[in-house]
Parts: C-alpha cells; sequence; structure tokens
C-alpha cells in the first residue's frame, strides 16, 4: 500500500498574462511560488518521503527541489503526469476561451470534451492514473510515501478515479497552488485522506517511529 502525496506546484507569473499556459516551456515559480514551495519542503522535512517524483515543466522540478533537498532525495521525472495537452488553446486568453460554447462542456461536461488539436479529458485520465499505479508498483512496501508534484487538472482527475468520482464532477475539487492530496492506494482500494491542503501539516503524516 501506498501512500502518495500529491503536489501541486507553486504559483508562478505565466498566470498573470491571463493566458493558458499548457505545456509551455519555460513557465517559472515566481517569488511566492518559490516561498511555496519552501513551505512545502518545510512541513514534509521529517516525513519519511522514499521518493519524489515531477512533471519535466519547469515550475513543478521547482517545487519538487527543496522537498527533495530537505530529505536528500533525487526529483525523478515522470513524462506520465505532466499537465494536460491543450493542443491549440494553449497560450491562448481565458477571457476569450471563457466565451466560447466549448468553455461550457469543460466546465460541465469534460468526459465529452477534447482540447482542438490535444487530448481528451478521458485520455488525460488515463494517462495520469497509468503514471501514477506505475509509481505504486515501485513502492509497495506497507506504509510507503511518495510525492509527486504536478498540476492542478491532473491531480483532481486522478482523486476522481481512485475514489470512484465521475469525470464530470472532477472541476468541484480544490487544488490550489502549493497544496497537498493525501491517498492510501493499494489492492483494495484507494482512500482520500485529504483534499488541497497547505502547510503545515500538523497530523497529516505518520510519525516516525
Amino acid at each position: 500500500m501506498s501512500l502518495l502525496l500529491l503536489i501541486r506546484h507553486g504559483e508562478n507569473e505565466y498566470v498573470k498574462t491571463g493566458k493558458m499556459a499548457g505545456r509551455i516551456s519555460g513557465v517559472h515559480l515566481n517569488e511566492r511560488g518559490q516561498k511555496q514551495a519552501q513551505s512545502l519542503a518545510d512541513a514534509l522535512k521529517d516525513a519519511p518521503i522514499k521518493a519524489i517524483y515531477s512533471s519535466p515543466l519547469e515550475r513543478a522540478v521547482e517545487t519538487a527541489m527543496p522537498i527533495a533537498n530537505a530529505r536528500r532525495l533525487e526529483v525523478q521525472i515522470e513524462a506520465g503526469v505532466i499537465e494536460s495537452n491543450v493542443g491549440n488553446w494553449q497560450g491562448k486568453s481565458w477571457k476569450m476561451l471563457r466565451r466560447t460554447n466549448a468553455w461550457k462542456i469543460v466546465q460541465h461536461s469534460p468526459s465529452r470534451f477534447r482540447f482542438p488539436g490535444g487530448e481528451s479529458f478521458p485520455e488525460m485520465q488515463t494517462r495520469i492514473v497509468a503514471a501514477l499505479e506505475g509509481i505504486c508498483a515501485k513502492h509497495k512496501k506497507p506504509q510507503d510515501i511518495v510525492a509527486v508534484v504536478f498540476h492542478a487538472d491532473p491531480i483532481k482527475l486522478a482523486v476522481a478515479h481512485f475514489i470512484g468520482l465521475p469525470l464530470d464532477y472532477f472541476q468541484r475539487l480544490g487544488c490550489d497552488t502549493g497544496s497537498m492530496t493525501i491517498l492510501n492506494v493499494g489492492e483494495m482500494g484507494a482512500h482520500l485522506l485529504r483534499l488541497n491542503q497547505k502547510p503545515p501539516f500538523d497530523s497529516l503524516l505518520p510519525k516516525k517511529g
């Protein structure tokens, strides 16, 4: 059974452009995002984390690094948890996208939507779950704790899958920057222990010894 710490990356400057970042490279943490990453590292420094994985995108890796350094671990890049492939929507204005009929489908019936030139939400969920199941398969010992740093929609889609929530309801879940969601995943199922929690994490993790 694995305890998965699903961590959303810290805040970045691209959000201030009012455009959808998607998988654009070169999107780094801003000052607040760096503080969020350090707060996560401080809160988790005594947690018996066995491994830490990250999306390949810079904002995720930069969030994972302080956590890994505090535990003297190497950040392992996991391509399967990368941000949504939003295709032609990448770099487009949020304001403009919200005016489209397609946006209504994204919000109310995402299971029926495919990003133009990109992936569908069911495909994204399948990809993310496969990556997390692969990570769990590597860490089977009782109470193995593994941190995975990635992105909001992928985290929410993963949670929806593991708790049996219909995909069309995944947008109802919360996932703020610099937050942590905890899933206990085993052969008999999964349990959502915490959702969208921010440091400090008193009593969230098993104590040593």
